[in-house]
């Protein structure tokens, strides 16, 4: 039987990815909504949701779904928070869309875009601190770069410019919220880490510069 005291830490464990998770989903929606940018991989998800018809979280959930299979030639082993981050997010992105007002005038627009990317980044630490498993394209991250012999660093890079450059000419929204995304998500997710995270607070800064 547990312990009624592990019992409450892992209901605040599984509150605070599900929380995280659909925060991040929320923070996606608005970063669209301000038309400024978007991050690499949302940018990738819009420029195909532009050729599909199919929403831009609905393709979020496909695409995370492809790249866990690709988990598997890595030998990566996915955690609830894995499963979890390929359906949740993509639906709560949805939802946000539908709810979130089309904002006209560039002063709204940019609160919705500095909103969006502080959001992420409190997600970002609440998600990675709950510490039920990576992202599907954080684990296709670290994977690659064990089986390669590459660093974390330019690994991520390498895919974040990939995705990037594909999705721009599919028709996906770059823009200066993208390069504040990229300058900024780092620095955030290692802030909010520590307050949420339920095993080392200090030590996994470095993986928060990545959810997805």
């Amino acid at each position: 039987m547990i312990p009624i005291v592990a019992r409450l830490r892992l209901t605040v464990r599984l509150g605070q990815l599900y929380i995280g998770l659909l925060l991040y989903g929320l923070a996606a929606g608005l970063q669209v909504r301000s038309g400024f940018g978007l991050d690499p991989w949302d940018v990738f998800h819009q420029g195909l949701a532009r050729h599909t018809g199919l929403a831009i979280g609905t393709l979020v959930i496909i695409v995370g779904a492809a790249v866990l299979l690709g988990w598997i030639p890595l030998r990566q082993r996915p955690g609830l928070g894995t499963v979890s981050n390929v359906v949740l997010i993509g639906v709560s992105m949805n939802a946000s869309l539908q709810w979130l007002p089309h904002a006209h005038r560039t002063g709204w627009r940019a609160a919705d875009m500095a909103a969006g990317i502080v959001l992420c980044g409190i997600a970002t630490g609440m998600y990675i601190g709950a510490n039920f498993g990576p992202g599907p394209r954080d684990g296709l991250m670290t994977g690659l770069a064990r089986r390669t012999g590459r660093s974390i660093r330019l690994t991520r890079t390498g895919i974040e410019v990939a995705v990037l450059a594909v999705g721009w000419l599919l028709g996906g929204t770059v823009g200066i919220g993208t390069v504040l995304f990229a300058m900024t998500i780092g620095p955030l997710a290692q802030l909010f880490l520590p307050v949420f995270d339920r095993k080392r607070p200090a030590k996994r800064a470095e993986e928060a510069t990545s959810i997805t």
